[in-house]
């Protein structure tokens, strides 16, 4: 189940780094919590942006076979919460992403390196 999780992590973290996203983080919560497997967090520099972010994965994942269960905060593009059920994508705007500092929340979860 995880590695099926982290190949959706790294196709998300790919899509936002592919469009220009800021600081993506892929941290793997599934030893430190039942929520979900990863959290794959970034940062828009604008509402455009972290709309077309969340876009942008939306699309990714949906070409292979992944849906989306839940999406939240898209209209006011502040915080896009992106619910593929064992992977969470947290897409922020610059200023909420400093504000809710979901790494130092999360900060026993592993830090997980791709390449992208």
């Amino acid at each position: 189940m995880i590695e099926n999780s982290r190949r959706v992590a790294e196709i998300a973290a790919k899509a936002l780094d592919d469009k220009k996203a800021k600081d993506i983080v892929v941290l793997g919560i599934y030893n430190v919590s039942l929520i979900a497997d990863y959290f794959v967090i970034a940062s828009g520099t604008s509402t455009v942006q972290v709309k077309a972010l969340a876009d942008e994965v939306e699309e990714r994942l949906q070409e292979n076979g992944v849906d989306i269960l839940h999406k939240e905060g898209y209209n006011d593009a502040r915080w896009i919460l992106l619910d593929y059920g064992d992977v969470v994508v947290h897409i922020f705007h610059e200023k909420e992403r400093s504000f809710y500092d979901l790494e130092r929340v999360w900060a026993d979860a592993e830090t997980i390196e791709l390449d992208i």
